[in-house]
């Protein structure tokens, strides 16, 4: 459980330093935004959220109870897949094709599978 804790806030950190000044809470794209493929960014095209849910599957493991697991994951998990959706769909207007061809490449949350 700790592992994975380190871990997802290692990736986490890994995102938001790669982005920086272009990582916000809110959605949006600024005009000289470039689109991220490097760092994690290779693996996943949302590596914080990767990251917050591998520390949040630990943080349930830790506690050694599935139901702790259930409800901290779960509802977290839910809410990370509506905020890709948005995310995504700004950046598809943001970036077109560029982005079409990563999304292509690159699996959205877990390196080759999905």
């Amino acid at each position: 459980g700790m592992v994975l804790i380190g871990l997802g806030l290692l990736v986490r950190w890994l995102a938001v330093f790669t982005l920086r000044q272009y990582f916000t809470s809110n959605v949006r794209i600024d005009r000289d935004q470039q689109l991220i493929e490097k760092g994690v960014y290779r693996l996943v095209r949302h590596p914080a959220y990767t990251g917050s849910l591998l520390s949040f599957l630990g943080l349930g493991l830790a506690f050694n109870n599935w139901l702790s697991l259930l409800v901290i994951f779960l509802p977290i998990l839910l809410a990370f897949l509506n905020r890709i959706r948005v995310e995504e769909r700004a950046l598809e207007q943001a970036f077109g094709q560029a982005y079409a061809d990563y999304r292509q490449r690159v699996k959205r949350l877990i390196p080759f599978v999905y």
